[in-house]
């Protein structure tokens, strides 16, 4: 099955609602606005139920099929926030909000998944259930999380839940999925070192501990390059070194902060453990201490593995296997539907942005031609998950 004509009939449509977002950018939980565009629409459509205020800020509807709503009801989610970041596209449709832009596409996401509320509204060429997930903060929120502690996976009875993301680099009119961890988890670690501080004339009289800091930045390297495994992947940046109130004083303390990625629970239990045991002594070594605390962020995204054949199958149907890898490499950034994917099977995949800049920068902007693309996908994915009995 090509592009959906029905679909291809309303891309104008849903490419104004894309653009509206774009210029009116919302972060985290705030916002409200985008939320409630998009819950009366949801109305507007004819779904059976829209339920706002979950998770906050998150909106769920509810579309039946033709027998009435009986039987699995699978969830597709879609995030609505945008970054704090200042727009340098230029575009007609940049962001009108100071210091706010739709730099990683979710505006993309939320106008796809509302044309695909469209269609299935309008159709209903399926048995079931599709509950249809509008989720706030997933740039650094946790707005998925939130989203399940308010009741989603219960209140709803979904049984499979599916995302997607658009990637820049791959062309339009290209998927790429893969069983297993597709994007990583997301850990935060805070170092403090004390030393002895005094005048910077004399440092025989002190514990530098910026010269502690530095060493250490470097000693960290090791712990990826040396106690992994090289078939290990992850990723340790440190991203923040904080030390020293004036030019002439050699400071008592010193902070490193940084970011671990790992595709793997056990690699990450590993750097973890191995930093606990790794920063005081590296620090006693200099006369120093220092102690670490690992805080653990969005765990890794892990696309089981049935759905994830089926999710490839269904992009296979919208734009020929050809055109679907099915062993995309994984992604170090990371992604709050890791939650859910921890709460029921699915699979999220990677849609074609084609030449655009890089995510979380501010000459981004989302495809429009990648529109009809992703709203066939939902389509497809529905009534092929939940076929009409007897058709």
């Amino acid at each position: 099955m090509p592009i959906l004509n029905r679909v291809a009939e309303f891309h104008d449509e849903i490419t104004a609602w894309r653009r509206d977002f774009h210029a009116h950018p919302e972060v985290l939980f705030a916002v409200e606005c985008t939320a409630g565009i998009v819950a009366d629409k949801l109305r507007e459509f004819g779904c059976d139920e829209v339920v706002t205020g979950l998770g906050r800020t998150g909106v769920v509807a509810i579309i039946n099929g033709r027998n009435g709503g009986a039987g699995k009801t699978i969830g597709l989610r879609a995030d609505m926030d945008a970054l704090p970041v200042t727009e340098k596209t230029g575009a007609p449709h940049a962001s009108t909000v100071p210091g706010k832009m739709h730099a990683c596409g979710h505006d993309g996401h939320t106008a796809m998944l509302l044309g695909a509320a469209k269609y299935l509204s309008e159709t209903r060429n399926f048995d079931g259930r599709v509950a249809l997930v509008f989720q706030p903060a997933e740039e650094g929120g946790g707005g998925g999380k939130v989203m399940i502690e308010d009741g989603l996976i219960d209140k709803f009875d979904i049984a499979e839940i599916y995302g997607m993301h658009n990637w820049p680099g791959m062309p339009v009119g290209q998927f790429g999925i893969r069983a297993g961890g597709i994007m990583a988890a997301t850990d935060r670690f805070y170092i403090d070192i004390t030393g002895q501080g005094g005048h910077a004339a004399r440092p025989q009289q002190t514990i530098d501990p910026i010269i502690v800091a530095a060493q250490m930045v470097t000693a960290l390297q090791t712990i990826v390059s040396r106690n992994l495994d090289p078939l290990d992947s992850a990723v340790l940046s440190v991203t923040m070194v904080e030390a020293g109130e004036a030019d002439n004083v050699i400071s008592r303390t010193a902070k490193i902060t940084g970011t671990v990625r790992t595709l793997d629970g056990k690699v990450q239990d590993f750097i973890e453990a191995r930093l606990a045991e790794f920063v005081p002594q590296f620090a006693l070594s200099f006369g120093a201490k220092a102690s670490v605390r690992y805080a653990r962020g969005y765990p890794v995204t892990v696309n089981s593995e049935a759905e994830t054949a089926f999710a490839a199958d269904v992009a296979s149907d919208v734009v020929g296997a050809e055109r679907v890898n099915r062993d995309v490499a994984p992604s170090m950034g990371g992604e709050d539907f890791s939650f859910m994917l921890k709460e029921r099977p699915g699979a999220y995949i990677f849609i074609g942005n084609g030449d655009s800049t890089e995510l979380h920068t501010d000459t981004y902007d989302f495809n429009d031609a990648a529109i009809p693309v992703g709203v066939s996908y939902w389509a497809r994915l529905v009534e092929r998950a939940l076929p009409v009995v007897g058709e």
